[in-house]
């Protein structure tokens, strides 16, 4: 049986008067994509935050391979192995695709930043940067301008920057946001090739998307988990149909 990677224990997050995050408790296993779904508002990226180490709970516990990580900022997290791609796309766009990569790889190892010179002319940086972007599928776009790339292939890159950490738990937040009908299924048959090599915990609105890929499915609702299970368990929750699939579900 697999091991549990991640486990959270009643973590709760409150903005004021509301509680985005009510009680959750979550455990992920080792190689498993583990999504997380739910309307607006039911704390998804809230979530991903405080597993980032952006934001603190107020209340409850995070482990990461049964360390203790509640309290580390998120560069320690980063250390530790969770790497996290955002809902809205977070690249340097006047970098060639090869150095966006190349920096996140320096950033990894611990290379000093005397800026992008080291990323540049180092081999022990660009070779892994370009297998990288083999995995996603930009080996040929690697000097092209980041700026440049279509909208997909600007997700696909920031999953490639995530990547370079050499990530324990990967945290994808909306990844096919703004994606067409094409770009969308490219970006499922990627995620895909990454499922078994990456602990995955993927945040989609994009449900077809989410019983393609997942392994396992948690339902948020005004921050409560209201069900985890298989696709096929939660497609039939009549709880989780009344409270967020609806018609999808019929």
């Amino acid at each position: 049986m697999a091991e549990t990677l991640l486990e959270t224990t009643a973590l709760v997050k409150r903005f004021g008067g509301l509680v985005a995050t009510d009680g959750v408790s979550l455990a992920v296993t080792a190689g498993e994509l583990h999504a997380v779904i739910g309307p607006n508002g039911a704390g998804k990226t809230t979530l991903l935050g405080l597993l980032s180490g952006e934001l603190r709970p107020d209340q409850g516990t995070i482990r990461l391979g049964g360390a203790d990580v509640t309290h580390l900022p998120s560069y320690r997290r980063a250390a530790h192995g969770i790497a996290r791609s955002f809902q809205i796309t977070s690249i340097f766009p006047e970098l060639s695709v090869l150095d966006n990569v190349a920096l996140a790889v320096q950033a990894h190892t611990g290379h000093s930043f005397h800026f992008f010179r080291a990323a540049r002319r180092q081999a022990a940086l660009r070779d892994p940067a370009r297998e990288i972007l083999a995995q996603v599928g930009l080996a040929e776009r690697a000097g092209l301008r980041a700026g440049n790339l279509a909208h997909g292939e600007k997700r696909a890159l920031e999953i490639a920057i995530a990547l370079a950490a050499r990530p324990q738990l990967l945290l994808l937040d909306e990844p096919m946001a703004g994606m067409g009908p094409e770009d969308s299924a490219r970006m499922v048959q990627f995620l895909a090739t990454l499922k078994g090599r990456y602990t995955i915990l993927l945040v989609e609105h994009d449900m077809d998307a989410v019983f393609a890929l997942a392994d396992r499915v948690t339902v948020l609702v005004y921050g409560r988990i209201i069900a985890t299970g298989t696709p096929q368990a939660i497609g039939n929750n009549e709880e989780v149909r009344r409270a967020y699939l609806g018609e999808e579900a019929a």
